[in-house]
């Protein structure tokens, strides 16, 4: 294997990939680079046996063949080299040489039949998505994922492909989170949960661009094809809940508020919360919504929104870090936030546009 490649050509891709590569490692294997060197230029593979990423870069091909090399160290090379120099790459027996300007560097390897193969069968749906409308709906729902629980597919994110349309739905049981995109995925329905990992690498891959890219779904697996790099992920097996008994039912009964002017004034109140159960009620009274926050200090923060709504007089309790996730997720100047009494759960949503939905339970102070 031998090949030429300018720097910043093969730092690119590898500072992609190098994010799936765990630092421990169960097989000595898994923290290397898988890099093939074929004759339109290189592919360099990483995984952690959940998530594995390809990239490609272009470079000059002198000779074919393939290695595996550290990943850590060969990104740490390249970012410590000068902008703009030439990097000669051979393979010597089981040692990669690197020559750039004054600088050499040999690496040791590892066989590339020692590196995992993604095993993935006939894929059976492909879907042209447009890589802004896909980031968008990870980031409006990724947040609301469990975290290492033991119901293991609430650590992911549901995706629905349906009726022409795509839905991302996230929950950690307290709180939960939709949002939908038109897209031409036909009328027949397919879904998966894609694990935590999975989704946060997605979304690092993505760029607010316009121009679609392929999401393939096989037998237990997902990937998103892309130009120049290709990611595939692992899917979670299991049945996600009936998320959509947990959306409460759409009601008249709602607080119209500024969404900019009740986020600071949430952030402030949250400040003299309670630090284990972040929880802050809020009290609403004609005309005016107001945050109060109280801790075992016995100190009391209290700020007044105005806004419009139906109640006379009602008090419900929220955790504060909860609904502002919600509230930071809702495009647009205006807010609404369906609520029924002091015991059901709030569905937030923008005023014109309920593409995205937030449900949070409410908090008994």
């Amino acid at each position: 294997m031998k090949f030429s490649i300018v720097r910043e050509a093969l730092l690119a891709p590898i500072a992609q990939v190098v994010n799936v590569v765990e630092r421990r490692q169960t097989l000595p294997v898994l923290a290397n680079f898988l890099v093939e060197a074929v004759e339109d230029g290189l592919r360099i593979t990483g995984t952690d046996m959940e998530v594995e990423l390809v990239a490609r870069a272009s470079a000059e091909v002198a000779q074919t063949g393939s290695i595996t090399v550290p990943a850590r160290k060969l990104v740490d090379i390249c970012r410590a080299l000068p902008e703009g120099v030439q990097l000669s790459v051979q393979l010597n027996d089981d040692k990669l040489a690197i020559h750039a300007g004054r600088s050499r560097f040999t690496l040791a390897t590892l066989p590339a039949g020692e590196f995992p193969s993604s095993d993935q069968a006939d894929s059976l749906n492909s879907y042209p998505i447009s890589q802004s409308k896909l980031r968008w709906m990870a980031d409006k729902t990724g947040f609301a994922m469990a975290h290492q629980d033991v119901r293991h597919y609430l650590n992911g994110l549901l995706l629905e492909f349906r009726d022409g349309m795509v839905r991302a739905v996230a929950t950690d049981g307290h709180r939960l989170a939709l949002s939908e995109i038109d897209a031409d995925v036909g009328s027949e329905q397919r879904s998966v949960i894609v694990p935590r990992k999975g989704v946060m690498e997605m979304n690092r891959i993505l760029e607010d661009l316009d121009e679609p890219l392929n999401v393939v779904v096989g037998q237990g697996f997902l990937r998103v094809d892309r130009e120049r790099i290709v990611m595939t992920t692992k899917l979670i097996d299991g049945r996600f809940p009936d998320y959509e008994a947990v959306i409460p039912l759409e009601t008249d009964q709602a607080v119209i508020l500024d969404r900019s002017e009740i986020i600071h004034a949430l952030q402030r109140a949250a400040i003299l919360s309670n630090e284990k159960y972040r929880g802050v009620r809020l009290d609403l009274e004609a005309g005016t919504v107001r945050v109060v926050a109280h801790n075992p200090q016995q100190e009391e923060a209290v700020e007044e929104v105005e806004a419009e709504h139906p109640f006379e007089k009602l008090k419900v309790g929220f955790n504060v870090n909860y609904l502002l996730d919600a509230l930071g997720a809702i495009d647009g100047e205006k807010v609404r936030i369906a609520l029924r009494d002091a015991n059901s759960s709030c569905l937030v949503t923008g005023v014109d546009d309920d593409s995205v939905r937030q449900v949070v339970m409410p908090l008994k102070l």
